[in-house]
C-alpha cells in the first residue's frame, strides 16, 4: 500500500505536472486564456468541465491535466479524487491556488487493500504539491484515520477478532503513551456480564472481551469513545442467513471508528481526558450460546430479556455505556453497525445520528456538512419506550412490530446512559457498496470525520 504520508508533499518550486481546474461557469473564460493547440485538444476530447472529468493537454514540452469541479472557489473533499485514481504516478500541481480541501479526497482517492491479493499492481504514488505546508499534516492524519477504518472493516473475521482489536488499542497505546485495560474471562463475566453472555460461545479462539484505553491530563474535559466490537455476526441461535452473513465482517465497524477517532484524538493532541471503550465479542453458535428468552444482568443492573440474539450489538454497548458514565464524562460518542433500519431509512451513505441535546446534534451535522460527511438525525422519541417492554425483565432488546427499529435501538442503549449525560450515537454502515471516487467499495469510515470536527470545535 502507498505511504499516505508520501502523497502531499510541501511545494518547493519542484517540477511538476500542471493541474487546472476548472468549473462551467468559468470554462469560457478559461478557454480564452488558452492557446489554440489547448483549445482544440480540449474539442476533441469533449471536456465541459463536468466534475469527475479531465483532458489531457500539451502545455510547452509538457503535459498539462485540466480537471472539471462542482465548484472552484469551494473544493470538496473529492473533487480531485477520481485525477489521483487514474493520472499517471508523478507529482502534480494545482494552477492557481492550492488543493485545500481536495487534498484528503488525493490521498483516500489512492487506498487499496491488497492484504490478501498476490497481483496488487505496484503504480507508484500521485503526488500532490501544497504551498500550505501546516495544514498537510492534520489532512493526512484524518486520511489515515479513515484508511484505519478502512483496513480494519476490510480484514475478514478470522484475521480480525477480539484480540486483534485488542493489539490495536495495545499498538496505539504503545505509540503515545496511554493506558490499557482489558477485562476477560471471570473478571468480564462479573464485571460486563453481557458482553461475557453474548461472546462467550465463540470459545477461547475468538474469547469476549472489554478493551478500555485511557489517555490525556485529568484535569481536561473527559470525553467517552465507545464502539461496537462484533467481530463476526452469525446472529446466534437466532442465526442469519447465508446471504445476511457475507457482510458480517464488518459488524465490528463501530470498534473501527472507535479506534480511529482515538487516534486522531491522541495524534493531534486534542486537550481532553479520553477514555475509549470497545466490547469485542463473536457472535457466535454453540452449546453454550445465550438463548433467546434468557434474561441477562447488565453492569448497570438493568435485567434484559433476549426476544432476539440477533440484536447483540445493543447488549455489549450497554455494558460499554454504562462503563463510560461512571467517568462522568463530558461527552459520550457511540458508534455502532447496529440496525438495519437506519439503513431502510437513510441508505448506506448517511450515518443515522440520535443525540440527546440539540446543541450537540446540531455541530456534529453542521461538522459532517462542513467536511463531507453528511449525517441524518433521527428521532430519540420517548413513546416508543413501550416497545422495549418484558413481562419478566426490566426491557427486552427487540421488539416485534417492525416500526421505529433504529430508534427503539437507540432508545435501548438511552437505558444504559446516565440521564444527565450529553451523550449521541452513530448508527453508521461503515461500508461502501458501490465505489465514488476516493471511497472505494468496501469498508469506510461514515461520521468519523464528522465527529472529529466536531470535538476539534468543541475542545480544540
Amino acid at each position: 500500500m502507498t505511504d499516505k504520508n508520501a502523497l502531499i508533499q510541501p511545494d518547493r518550486g519542484q517540477k511538476a505536472i500542471p493541474l487546472h481546474l476548472v468549473d462551467k461557469e468559468g470554462l469560457a473564460d478559461f478557454l480564452k486564456g488558452r492557446p489554440a493547440p489547448q483549445r482544440a485538444a480540449l474539442a476533441a476530447q469533449k471536456f465541459e468541465a463536468e466534475p469527475n472529468s479531465h483532458a489531457i493537454v500539451a502545455e510547452g514540452d509538457e503535459w498539462a491535466v485540466v480537471a472539471g469541479v462542482a465548484r472552484t472557489d469551494v473544493l470538496s473533499s473529492w473533487c480531485m479524487a477520481r485525477l489521483a485514481e487514474v493520472l499517471p504516478a508523478g507529482t502534480y500541481r494545482r494552477e492557481g491556488g492550492d488543493p485545500g480541501a481536495a487534498a484528503f479526497g488525493w490521498i483516500t482517492g489512492q487506498y487499496r487493500f491488497d492484504r490478501y491479493r498476490s497481483d496488487a499492481p505496484d503504480e507508484g504514488p500521485r503526488v500532490l504539491l501544497s504551498r500550505d505546508a501546516k495544514a498537510i499534516e492534520p489532512i493526512t492524519a484524518e486520511a489515515g484515520a479513515v484508511e484505519l477504518v478502512r483496513d480494519l472493516v476490510n480484514t475478514p473475521a478470522e484475521d480480525m477478532g477480539p484480540a486483534q482489536l485488542e493489539a490495536e488499542a495495545e499498538a496505539l497505546a504503545k505509540a503515545f503513551k496511554a493506558e490499557v485495560r482489558v477485562a476477560r474471562g471471570d473478571v468480564l463475566e462479573r464485571e460486563f456480564p453481557m458482553v461475557h453472555m453474548v461472546g462467550r460461545a465463540a470459545g477461547r479462539a475468538h474469547a469476549p472481551r472489554m478493551i478500555e484505553l485511557e489517555w490525556g491530563d485529568p484535569a481536561h474535559p473527559r470525553v467517552a469513545i465507545v464502539g461496537k466490537g462484533v467481530c463476526f455476526d452469525s446472529g446466534g441461535l437466532d442465526i442469519k442467513p447465508s446471504s445476511g452473513m457475507l457482510l458480517m465482517k464488518k459488524d465490528m465497524g463501530g470498534a473501527a471508528h472507535a479506534l480511529a477517532l482515538a487516534r486522531l484524538i491522541i495524534s493531534r493532541a486534542l486537550p481532553v481526558r479520553l477514555h475509549m471503550l470497545v466490547p469485542a465479542v463473536e457472535n457466535a453458535v454453540s452449546g453454550n450460546a445465550f438463548r433467546p428468552g434468557d434474561v441477562l444482568r447488565s453492569r448497570a443492573g438493568i435485567s434484559v430479556e433476549i426476544g432476539n440474539t440477533d440484536a447483540e450489538g445493543r447488549l455489549v454497548l450497554g455494558d460499554a455505556l454504562a462503563r463510560a458514565g461512571e467517568g462522568k464524562p463530558d461527552l459520550t460518542l457511540d458508534f455502532a453497525t447496529l440496525t438495519g433500519a437506519a439503513r431502510v431509512a437513510v441508505g448506506p451513505d448517511l450515518p443515522a445520528l440520535f443525540a440527546r441535546e440539540d446543541a450537540t446534534a446540531r455541530a456534529l451535522l453542521e461538522a459532517g456538512e462542513a467536511h463531507d460527511d453528511p449525517c441524518w438525525r433521527l428521532p430519540l422519541y420517548g413513546g416508543y419506550r413501550e416497545y422495549l417492554k418484558s413481562d419478566i425483565a426490566d426491557i427486552n432488546n427487540a421488539h416485534t412490530n417492525g416500526f421505529a427499529g433504529a430508534s427503539v435501538a437507540a432508545l435501548f442503549l438511552d437505558c444504559f446512559v446516565p440521564k444527565d449525560s450529553d451523550w449521541a450515537h452513530f448508527d453508521t454502515f461503515a461500508w461502501r457498496p458501490v465505489a465514488k471516487p476516493g471511497r472505494p467499495k468496501g469498508g469506510d469510515a461514515l461520521g468519523l470525520r464528522a465527529a472529529w470536527h466536531m470535538l476539534g470545535q468543541r475542545y480544540g
